[in-house]
């Protein structure tokens, strides 16, 4: 969201009636009830496919959804669409969904319908939401040190590759050839 509409109360409003519909749809449609998602993962047992039902009624119509607003030149509440532009599936999205998978598949909650199940106050809810967040702040964790450690490193190499395309010629880049301690040269030599 950006700074501009994070401050436009229409943009709040309607991020909140989004928020609300959304939980709705999630608890109409019994997607709130782990065991109706495990029944739905479960293709070799009692497999259970409304929630396929759910999914692909949402695909229809985000996917109608989508082409009738990205006609507009803007959104009506911000003033650009925020779109994603990477589109490679690289490791960091594979081993993503592997992790979203597996969660899913042992907890039978995702992200959106655990907030909505919070109002159940069921203590393996909150607990399921407090081990997500804390995932979601090891991962960014991870990733600000990486990126850290990155800019550190890059910032390190201009010195270090002459000092290292030196040193595999025999010959420091600092200071002419290479110095050898006194009878290294015999010791090398025989």
């Amino acid at each position: 969201m950006s700074a501009e509409r994070a401050t436009d109360p229409r943009a709040l409003w309607a991020s909140a009636g989004a928020g609300v519909l959304f939980a709705l749809g999630l608890g109409l449609s019994g997607m709130t009830n782990p065991a109706r998602v495990l029944g739905f993962l479960d293709v070799t047992g009692a497999w259970d496919p409304r929630l396929a039902g759910v999914m692909g009624g949402a695909v229809l119509l985000g996917l109608g959804s989508f082409a009738w607003v990205l006609r507009r030149p803007r959104p009506l509440l911000d003033p650009q669409f925020h779109l994603p532009t990477q589109r490679a599936v690289d490791a960091r999205l594979i081993i993503g969904a592997v992790l979203f998978g597996a969660g899913w598949a042992l907890a039978g909650y995702c992200p959106g319908p655990a907030v909505v199940s919070l109002a159940t106050g069921a203590p393996e809810v909150w607990l399921f939401v407090a081990a997500m967040l804390a995932g979601i702040g090891i991962v960014r964790l991870w990733e600000h040190h990486a990126t850290k450690d990155a800019t550190a490193r890059d910032s390190l190499l201009p010195m270090a590759v002459p000092t290292l395309r030196g040193s595999l010629e025999g010959r420091s880049s600092v200071a002419g050839p290479r110095q050898r301690a006194p009878g290294a040269a015999a010791h090398l030599a025989g």
